[in-house]
């Protein structure tokens, strides 16, 4: 089984008027399920560094009637590269990104900084190159590797989920911190 991006996203949980980020959207598979998951409400920013990709998956949300997806020029790699606002999503998706991410740890740092405390991360990745179907094999970036990297960045492993036959899934959380678990607690 290939990676079915609809599958996927039900490991989110997605509910209504949720706001997700699909970083580095290519087709926007994943962007269109998640709209489709919280039944037209909510927002799903649909990122990518390619404006063409961005174009043509904006008609094509426009033929489907998907108006709750935004579209975003922008670079996971650099500081604030997606314009979106500090600890302002509840879930992003990274998707086939991290193995052709030159500073993966650039673009996990923007998915901290975009996620508010406690948010979801589900990343998706390939597990090899398969003959080059996937990235070439100096790109895999492992799943052991990816963990690592999040956890080291802030995030706290949830757990695993069967992505497909080609790829490894992870959802992950971005860590509370002590300040507000307080704030919140204040707030009870």
């Amino acid at each position: 089984m290939f990676s079915v991006p609809e599958k996927n996203v039900e490991e989110l949980h997605l509910a209504p008027n949720q706001t997700v980020a699909d970083f580095g959207t290519g087709s926007g598979a994943y962007a269109i399920a998640a709209a489709k998951a919280m039944r037209g409400t909510g927002k799903v920013y649909a990122v990518d560094v390619q404006k063409g990709i961005l174009t043509r998956l904006e008609n094509t949300c426009k033929e489907y009637g998907l108006g709750n997806i935004s579209f975003i020029w922008g670079d996971l790699e650099k500081p604030e590269g997606t314009r979106l606002r500090n600890d302002s999503c509840d879930a992003v998706i990274l998707s086939n990104v991290l193995s052709q991410a030159s500073d993966k740890k650039a673009v996990i740092d923007e998915v901290r900084r975009v996620l508010h405390p406690g948010g979801i991360l589900l990343l998706i990745d390939w597990t090899a190159s398969f003959n080059n179907m996937g990235p070439v094999k100096e790109q895999v970036f492992p799943e052991a590797e990816s963990r690592k990297l999040t956890e080291g960045s802030g995030f706290l492993f949830d757990r695993s989920i069967n992505a497909g036959n080609y790829h490894y899934g992870l959802v992950m959380r971005k860590v509370i911190s002590a300040a507000a678990k307080k704030e919140e607690h204040i707030h009870a």
